[in-house]
This record gives structure tokens, C-alpha cells and sequence, in this order.
């Protein structure tokens, strides 16, 4: 298809209408010119397609980032974005909003399990593996969130302030690798602002670097709600806003090209990347089929797990106490508030209705079945809200806000959490409906059970027809559903085991003018409260068994989108857990889940601890994998592990640094972040960058390089890596660089390249490692260029940041200079 000769046939208002989405995931069709609508869907977990964010047909859950992060894997992440792609285009869309690239920062993040790696490189590697596989398959990625979104706090009208090295060195070049490398076909602006302009109008971000200095020729939209303005975003960079319908462009866009405040080549040509971007995914081919279903593949079943055991790090086996033997095992205690629960994936827009997920709990009576006992015991909780109510949920749709007269339909769900995007009926509308759920909660145990609701919208919950939780009467914005519901309301109600309760919510939706953005949710559920006799039961059960093995950590109430962390301490009562566990079992194992790092107090009272994060719906099996050592855990640390808070280079006790203060978040560390920070301010962390521990053990010769001067050609280094353990198993070989001396503050060493091995016992390889001349360089502001000084640099190889197995010197023999528009990495 010719798009200017399209573009010639198309009104100025035809034009403006493809510049915003039609509705919640659409884009607008031109029916008189053929030109059809096509779908996006979130990621970068899973596809959920148009359906809730709670709900909706059922999807495929692969690990999150950071899990993928800790794979050092490209090639198996690319295997997963072709994979995905499938998932795409079972929900019928043509664009994934995926990757997320954000860098880790402050360890507080709420998105930190959505993104990569504290390391440009790291995620840039990765990132580019990610969308490679899901375009191979005519599926869009949209590289998000463009820039500068490292936190959650305030995030749509906070500022970002960085310095333009900061920027270039550690924040921007994954989305630059994603254009020069990958070819993305979308970026996706962020919700915060950078340097006190908000991204989505943001010309330096969107036009000069992304476009004129990288080449960029795909579109630019908006995060859902975060565009703010009609000329400006438009004239900056900002093809299309979303969602629909449009709030900001149509006929305001209109009237300010006629008014002069927007040429009409501008539209013409965010119009034409529109029309680019539906020519790629093929949809002038065929018109795409928006249908949805579900798309669950044993391929997929296979990939899930073989991601899961090369993104799980072993961080402490002390007397090789992993992995267990089968054989010797007689009776297992498992233990803890992750144990029986399924917590595959983080909180937010990530979230999937997963076909199915497996429990640590289950996953290990599976793989032990016939061998030995299993006993479990919870422990203690470690929930931000209330256990979700699962069971039918009766829903009655009612016009008005009233709940009377007959409903207009009714829908049975599974559960008691609830979020529109539409609803069930083309009668209804979302400024004037409300619900009636009724469902049944039978109690296993006598004793006190907490209820729990929060709403976006207002909502009064009742047991047996008393009012107990009133969500309507004095409502207030909280921090829940991306910050537009209230803080959850609890209340205590004594229940006896067997008996049937009646939970009857009827929720109102809420006048729109009320939030800023139209959301309407609802979440509630109840929980037995556990003290004292829990924790005291857990002991007992390890006290009895030959291991115990204790999941802790975190799930997507905590790790979520709209909120960061409150700190890095595992929440409610599970450091007493362990300690106390520990104290009545020496074979006592963690198994954390969290989506970044965690201070802990008790490392030295446990065996072993194994980080398997978020690995989607398969964690049960990839536990018991690992656990019995059916699968070596493969992961590399992507994110330097703090000893407290307070190590971290973003946490320095002025609020205006971390979490911001007077609408501005100052990233005064500049481009020391992660292990950059560690180094050079000489702070021990408790688990380096890149470590990770494994079940065999590997040899690392001196490493030998093609030449010791630095041409333009660049160095390849060889490392001859040999598997000395008893089983197969796989090593990452890091390389970094150590700058010469100069005026310029740079980091002691940065990660320059790796690569993953895997390696029969007794077998050798040799791994290569390239650099270039760039990868010696800082970012030099007053040039506007990249700049690599002469003189001496070091090669340091190992096995994460504090590994010294060899290095090597090279000389630069003159000055290097990068351009900015060098259309080359």
C-alpha cells in the first residue's frame, strides 16, 4: 500500500482521528478507505487481550522481568517473545505493551519486578532479544515507559530530574539499543516528567533523540491517561493518545491547526506512522480478528518452566545442602504464607488471568508423591489486603446507581475482585451503573476472620445482611488500584468452621469528575487472623520433619504497579518465622519471592536461600525442579542485594532525592546506580551484581584477547570455561570495564558484556566477548558525544561485580568521539 497516496485521499479530520485510540485498546478505523482498526494488549508477562485486568479470557503466564533478567539469557528471551506473540494474536491484537525497561534504582520501586536490571546493558541486551522474537512473529512491541519512570510515587505529575549524562549512560540506551538493534515499531511515552516537562510532550525526548539522533520511525503513544494537552503533545512527538476516546485531540486538534498552533504536515505525518505501523503487522492484508480466546500450548507449558529454573538465583547452599535427595527424605514440612499460594506475578496492568497456576505446595506433593510425607502449615500472613474471596460471586448489573428494579444482566464470577474497562452490557454505561454481588464463604476454622474491601467507586459490604465494612459514607482516595480507590477498610467478625456466610457488595459507580481518570474496581475478601498459635504451629511441623522448607516473601499486593514499597524488610511476621523455624529445624530452607531485593537479618540462621521472583504459572513445578534437582537454578543476580535501605544510592535521607519532594524527584547519584554506587562509594552489599550460586562448579582460564590496542574494530576476548562439578550446569562470564584515569567522576567498573555457558561435568568451551571503542566511553555534555579518553583500560572477567578470575590491559592509542546520531551500537 501506497501511505502518501493514502494520506492524500484523507481529510484533515481523518487524519486527526487515527491519532487516538477508539476506545480502551483499540485504534480508530477509516471504513471509507479501507482502513481498518487494530488492537493492543499489555504485557510483558502475558497477553491479557480487552477483557478486566483481573479477569477475561485466560492467558499464558510467563516469568516477569526481573525473572527474565536473571536468566543473563537472550537467545531463551527471544524464544519467549516469539512465544508470546502467539498470545498476541490469541487475543486478537497486533500491538504487545511490552518491554519494560526501566532501570532498577532505589530497590523501592513497585514496578521493579517489571523491569530488567539495575544495568543499561543488562536490560539493553535483553530488551532487544525481547522484542526481536515477538516482531519476528508481525506483532508490534511498544517499548515503555519513555523516560525516566523509576517510581511509583506520584508518578503522573512527578518530575524526574537527571542530568543529561545520567541520562545517556544509564537510563536511555536500552531504548536506544530497542531502534538501532531491534527496530521496535512503538515507544510508549511515560506518565511522569523529565527535567519538568511531562514526556508525552516532551520534544528533546521524542523528536530530537528518539527520531532525529536514533532514527526512529515508528509511533510514539501515550501510557493510558498521560497526555495532557492537544498542541503540545502533537507537536513534540506524540502520535497517539490513549486511551479512546480521545480527550484531547479530535476536534480540539482540528481547531488548532486551523488556529496555526499545529502545521498540518505535522498530523499529516504522525497520521502516516499510523498507517506504517498497520502496514508492519500486516493488518491492510487481512482486517485482524479481534476475537479472543484462549491459547494453551504444552510448548509454552515447557518454555515457562525452563525460564523459571534459568532466572531462579541461588544465593546461599551451605554444605551443599541443595540439591535434596530424594532418596533420604522421609517427611517435608513446608511452610510459610507463599507455600500454599500460587504468587506467579506482580500487581498492576501485568496481571493475566493465567489458565491455570501451581502452588510450591502442590508442585512438590506432585514431584514427591510416593516418596515422602508432606506436612504444611501457613505460619503467618504477609498480605497488604485482605485474602482475595475466591468462589461464585453472583453479580447483578443494574442501570443507575441505586441498585434497584431488574438487572440488566447477571454474570457469575470466580472471585471477588472486579475491574471494568467495559461491562457485561451494551446497555449500561460506566458513569451510571451499579452491582449487586452476592457469594457464599464457608469457614475452615472457628475463630476471628477479618474482612477487607477497597473500592474504586463507593461500595458498602454486608455478612448475613449487617453492614460491616461501609466503603461509601466519608470515602476517600487511597493508594489502591493505581491510586483511585480508597485505602482497604477492615473489620473483625467472629465465625464458626461449616457454617455458610451470605457476603453481600453493592457498589455505585463513581461520578467520573471525582478521579481524573474514569476507573471503576472493586476488591474484597476475608482471612482468618493468625497470631501466636500459627507461627507456634509452623514450628511444630518443622520441628517433626527432616527439612523445612519456608516460602516468604512478597506477592502482588506489594510488588504493583501505582504504589512503591514502604521498605525492603519481608512484611508482616515472616522474619520471626524463619528465625523461629530455623531455630527448630537446622535444615531449614527460604525460598524467596519478591520482585527485587530484600534485607535479611536471618541469612546466617538458614541452610540455603533460593530467589525464584515472579516466574509465572508454573512456579509450583519449577520449585520442586529445583529443590529435588531435576533443574539447576541458572540465575545471576540482575539487581545489586543491599544489607539495609539505607546502602542504596537513592536512599540518602533528603526526600528530595527519594521520593520526591515538591512535585521533583532529583537523581542526584547521577550514573552511580547499582554496583556503580557499591564500588565507588565502597559499600559492601550483601549479594553482589551477577552473583549466583549453582550446583557444580566451573573452571575460568586466563582470558586471552585478539589484541591489546583498541581500534576501531573493537576486541574480541576468549574465555576457556570448564565444568569441574559432578552434573551439567551453566555459568554467566561477565566482562567490565575499568576507565582509565581522568578528571571525569566515573564508575570503578562497568558491565560491558557477558555470556551464558552451559556445560556437561568434565566438558570445556570457550565463550567470546566482544567490545568497542564506545564501551570505554563516558558521555561527555559540553561535546554532545560519547568520548573515550586514551591511555590504559582494564578488561576484568568473572562471575559477577566482586569476581577477579583474570584481566587483561588494552590501550587506546587516541581520543574516540561517539555522535549521538550514530545510527550504530
Amino acid at each position: 500500500m501506497n501511505i502518501e497516496a493514502m494520506l492524500d485521499l484523507m481529510s484533515l479530520e481523518e487524519q486527526v482521528s487515527l491519532l487516538a485510540g477508539e476506545d480502551f485498546w483499540t485504534t480508530v478505523a477509516i471504513d471509507r478507505l479501507n482502513i481498518p482498526k487494530i488492537k493492543v494488549t499489555d504485557g510483558p508477562n502475558g497477553a491479557r487481550g480487552g477483557g478486566s485486568l483481573v479477569g477475561g479470557v485466560k492467558a499464558t503466564c510467563y516469568p516477569v522481568a526481573i525473572a527474565l533478567g536473571a536468566t543473563w539469557n537472550p537467545d531463551l528471551v527471544a524464544e519467549m517473545g516469539v512465544s508470546l506473540a502467539g498470545q498476541v494474536k490469541s487475543k486478537g491484537a497486533s500491538v504487545l505493551l511490552a518491554p519494560t525497561v526501566n532501570i532498577h534504582r532505589s530497590g523501592l520501586n513497585g514496578r521493579n519486578f517489571e523491569c530488567y536490571s539495575e544495568d543499561p546493558m543488562l536490560t539493553a541486551s535483553l530488551a532487544v532479544a525481547y522484542i526481536k522474537g515477538v516482531q519476528s512473529q508481525g506483532v508490534a512491541a511498544a517499548i515503555k515507559h519513555f523516560a525516566g519512570n523509576e517510581s511509583e510515587i506520584e508518578r503522573q505529575t512527578m518530575s524526574s530530574d537527571i542530568d543529561e549524562r545520567a541520562l545517556r549512560e544509564i537510563y536511555l540506551p536500552p531504548f536506544e539499543q530497542a531502534v538501532k538493534k531491534a527496530g521496535v515499531m512503538a515507544v510508549m511515552s511515560s506518565y511522569n516528567r523529565l527535567n519538568g516537562t511531562y514526556t508525552s510532550e516532551h520534544s528533546w525526548l521524542l523528536t530530537q533523540v528518539l527520531r532525529e539522533q536514533w532514527g526512529f520511525d515508528g509511533i510514539v503513544m501515550s501510557d493510558w491517561f498521560g497526555s495532557h494537552s492537544t498542541a503540545e503533545t502533537v507537536n513534540a512527538g506524540l502520535d497517539l493518545e490513549m486511551p479512546g476516546p480521545s480527550r484531547d485531540r479530535g476536534a480540539k486538534l482540528v481547531e488548532a491547526v486551523r488556529q496555526g498552533q499545529v502545521d498540518p504536515g505535522t498530523v499529516r505525518a504522525a497520521a502516516g506512522r499510523i498507517l506504517t505501523l498497520l502496514q508492519r503487522v500486516g493488518a491492510f492484508d487481512a482486517a485482524p480478528d479481534l476475537s479472543e480466546h484462549a491459547h494453551d500450548l504444552p510448548q509454552d507449558r515447557a518454555l515457562i518452566r525452563r525460564l523459571g529454573a534459568e532466572g531462579a538465583v541461588l544465593l546461599k547452599n551451605e554444605d551443599d545442602v541443595l540439591p535434596l535427595a530424594k532418596s533420604g527424605l522421609r517427611r517435608v514440612a513446608v511452610i510459610g504464607p507463599n507455600s500454599a499460594q500460587a504468587r506467579v506475578m506482580g500487581g498492576g496492568s501485568a496481571q493475566i488471568n493465567a489458565h491455570y497456576t501451581i502452588s510450591p505446595l502442590d508442585g512438590l506433593r506432585a514431584a514427591l508423591q510416593g516418596t515422602a510425607d508432606i506436612a504444611h502449615a501457613v505460619g503467618c500472613s504477609n498480605g497488604r489486603l485482605a485474602q482475595l474471596f475466591e468462589g461464585a460471586v453472583e453479580a447483578r448489573y443494574y442501570k443507575g446507581v441505586g441498585c434497584q428494579g431488574e438487572p440488566v444482566i447477571v454474570v457469575t464470577e470466580q472471585n471477588g475482585e472486579f475491574f471494568w474497562f467495559d461491562l457485561p452490557s451494551s446497555e449500561l454505561s460506566l458513569k451510571d451503573f451499579s452491582v449487586r454481588m452476592t457469594g457464599a464463604f464457608t469457614p475452615k476454622e472457628n475463630g476471628q476472620h477479618f474482612f477487607g474491601m477497597t473500592n474504586a467507586g463507593l461500595a458498602k459490604l454486608y455478612v448475613d445482611g449487617e453492614l460491616v465494612i461501609d466503603g461509601a459514607t466519608d470515602w476517600t482516595k487511597g493508594e489502591n488500584f493505581f491510586g483511585t480507590a480508597n485505602s482497604e477498610i477492615r473489620e473483625v467478625r467472629d465465625l464458626r468452621a461449616g457454617r455458610s456466610y451470605t457476603i453481600t457488595v453493592e457498589y455505585l459507580s463513581p461520578p467520573p469528575a471525582d478521579y481524573g481518570i474514569n476507573l471503576t474496581a472493586i476488591r474484597f475478601g476475608v482471612e482468618k487472623v493468625l497470631g501466636d498459635e500459627a507461627i507456634q504451629e509452623a514450628v511444630d511441623t518443622a520441628r517433626a520433619a527432616d527439612v523445612a522448607l519456608v516460602f516468604v516473601g512478597r506477592n502482588g499486593q506489594w510488588d504493583t504497579e501505582g504504589q512503591d514499597l514502604p521498605d525492603m524488610r519481608l512484611p508482616g511476621r515472616q522474619e520471626e518465622l524463619i528465625e523461629r523455624v530455623s531455630a527448630a529445624n537446622p535444615n531449614c530452607i527460604v525460598v524467596l519471592q519478591t520482585g527485587g531485593p530484600v534485607e535479611m537479618p536471618w541469612l546466617d540462621k538458614v541452610r540455603a536461600v533460593l530467589q525464584v521472583w515472579y516466574p509465572g504459572q508454573e512456579l509450583g513445578h519449577v520449585v520442586a525442579d529445583l529443590l529435588l534437582g531435576d533443574q539447576e537454578p541458572g540465575g545471576r543476580l540482575p539487581q545489586t542485594f543491599p544489607r539495609r535501605l539505607t546502602d542504596n544510592a537513592a536512599i540518602t535521607g533528603d526526600p528530595s532525592v527519594y521520593p520526591g519532594k515538591d512535585g521533583h524527584v532529583r537523581y542526584a547519584e547521577s550514573v552511580f546506580v547499582g554496583y556503580r554506587h557499591h564500588d565507588a562509594r565502597g559499600v559492601e552489599p550483601l549479594f553482589p551484581f551477577g552473583f549466583g550460586l549453582g550446583y557444580t562448579s566451573f573452571r575460568l582460564d586466563a582470558a586471552e584477547a585478539s589484541t591489546t590496542i583498541m581500534a576501531d574494530s573493537g576486541i574480541e576476548v576468549s574465555v576457556r570455561v570448564a565444568n569441574t562439578g559432578a552434573r551439567a550446569g551453566a555459568d554467566v562470564i561477565q566482562l567490565y570495564v575499568e576507565p582509565t584515569a581522568s578528571d571525569i567522576e566515573r564508575p570503578v567498573k562497568e558491565l560491558r558484556a557477558f555470556a551464558k555457558i552451559a556445560l556437561q561435568s568434565g566438558e570445556s568451551g570457550t565463550v567470546s566477548l566482544s567490545i568497542t571503542p564506545r564501551d570505554l566511553s563516558y558521555y561527555d555534555v559540553e561535546l554532545g558525544a560519547f568520548r573515550s579518553l586514551p591511555g590504559r583500560y582494564r578488561l576484568v572477567i568473572g562471575s559477577h561485580a566482586q569476581d577477579r578470575r583474570s584481566t587483561i590491559d588494552i590501550e587506546l592509542p587516541q581520543e574516540w568521539r561517539g555522535a549521538v546520531d550514530d545510527r550504530t551500537i
